[in-house]
């Protein structure tokens, strides 16, 4: 198909709109990031009390939450669509629906087939406000586009943070299921009225050029022609194997804290003293949220693989330290502030790398078929418990995905590099323009 020859109405140039208009913008997409970002970091805290309560083991429990990644993410890619066509606003809004449902009906699920439910429903509502938040970012910011994004995705990332503490003690207090109840209304209100002030920008009302300092296609891509393209296969399979390690810490960091018999131990750091698992939680949250402007901002000057050799290095070296010096109570909180500080930067690079390959006029769609690859890598996390159960440790979990992130690391450099190179400076009567 080529490329179109009139635009319509709503795509007729206008004047560019002002850094605060795109500033605020890209708040009220954090904003309802972190509204979101306890359906996914919040998840460990439950497992076990629900285990408690129906005697359910935590490879049947955390399938759900398998589940939650792969609805999330596989269906992004259509949301994406509809987002390029119809805006940002009705998806936000849907998607803040459905995630407060989805807690709602986790309240009171007795059956593990309701549990599933409701985090398939959990799912599609944070994978419309993620993928929507992340491609509006990807929009307004061509010349920012590393930072603006890692911003956005640090609200999905850091957002659960100040929530932790209040969700273990409302656990604890007035039990598991009041605890998502009261969060899932309040959360999914949240989103739904900062849906409302939500915007795409029009040609022309974005930044006038993009940066300097990283080569970005000039040909705009549609999805039929990405998933043609050797390039985001590339992609896709680093961000699977950067993904899952990631998502067994994030699932079974709570699990993993218990069988290495440090949950409740205390601990004291800079002054303040909490339980092994609660510090660890918090800094996680922290860490794992500002490594994604961080690394981001870093991939604006430094280059987008560059800066992925180096934090998918890190993770696979604070992975392997985990497990070796992870038994230490204080260990155990820092090294795992070290997993997810070199984690957290893929929902940033990636996205922000399939951009630059592939045009910015799809690029929710386009961002969203690679954002699957996440649901790809969950399929990973129960096998961790299934390994623990066969070998009677974590040992071979840590080894394996260790070894993903090295591989990652090693093909950010010597495979992606050159192949993206390659393909932005394609001339554009080079490439079909497939839009669909």
């Amino acid at each position: 198909m080529s490329a179109k020859v009139a635009l319509s109405q709503a795509e007729q140039p206008v004047g560019r709109s002002s850094d605060v208009t795109r500033w605020t913008q890209l708040v009220i997409g954090i904003i309802c990031m972190v509204m979101i970002a306890n359906l996914q970091y919040g998840w460990t805290l439950f497992t076990i009390p629900i285990s408690q309560k129906y005697g359910w083991n935590l490879a049947s429990i955390q399938v759900a939450f398998t589940l939650f990644v792969l609805f999330e993410t596989w269906l992004v890619p259509f949301e994406g669509y509809l987002v390029d066509r119809m805006g940002p606003r009705i998806m936000v809004f849907a998607g803040g629906l459905l995630a407060g449902l989805a807690w709602v009906i986790n309240s009171f699920a007795s059956s593990l087939a309701m549990l599933y439910f409701a985090q398939i429903i959990g799912g599609l509502g944070a994978g419309a406000v993620y993928g929507t938040c992340i491609g509006n970012a990807l929009k307004w910011f061509p010349d920012r586009r590393g930072l603006a994004t890692g911003l956005t995705a640090a609200g999905f990332g850091i957002g659960s943070a100040l929530t932790i503490i209040p969700i273990q003690k409302m656990i604890s207090t007035g039990g598991y299921e009041a605890t998502f109840f009261r969060f899932g209304i309040g959360q999914g209100l949240i989103v739904v009225l900062m849906s409302l002030l939500l915007f795409a920008p029009r040609p022309g009302q974005g930044a006038e050029s993009a940066s300097r300092l990283v080569q970005q296609s000039r040909i705009q891509y549609g999805p039929l022609q990405v998933v043609k393209e050797p390039t985001f296969w590339i992609m896709y399979l680093m961000f699977v194997l950067m993904a899952a390690g990631g998502l067994m810490a994030t699932a079974q960091l709570k699990p993993i804290a218990k069988d290495f018999h440090l949950d409740t131990i205390p601990v004291s750091l800079i002054g303040i003293t909490l339980p092994a698992l609660t510090f660890a939680l918090t800094i996680d949250r922290v860490l794992n949220g500002l490594t994604r402007p961080f690394f981001g901002w870093v991939s604006d000057f430094l280059g987008r693989e560059n800066t992925m050799f180096i934090a998918f290095l890190l993770e696979a070296i604070g992975i392997w330290a985990l497990y070796v010096y992870g038994q230490n109570p204080l260990g155990f909180v820092l090294l795992s502030g070290v997993v997810f500080f070199a984690w957290g930067e893929i929902y940033s690079l990636f996205p922000t790398t399939c951009t630059d390959c592939f045009g910015v006029e799809y690029a929710t769609t386009n961002a969203g078929l690679l954002y699957t690859a996440k649901g790809t890598a969950s399929l990973l996390v129960p096998l961790a418990n299934v390994l623990v159960m066969q070998t009677g440790g974590w040992r071979s979990a840590f080894l394996i995905a260790s070894a993903f992130n090295l591989v990652a690391a090693f093909m950010a450099i010597f495979v992606l590099k050159p192949m993206r190179q390659k393909l932005v400076t394609r001339p554009s009567d080079a490439a079909t323009w497939a839009a669909v």
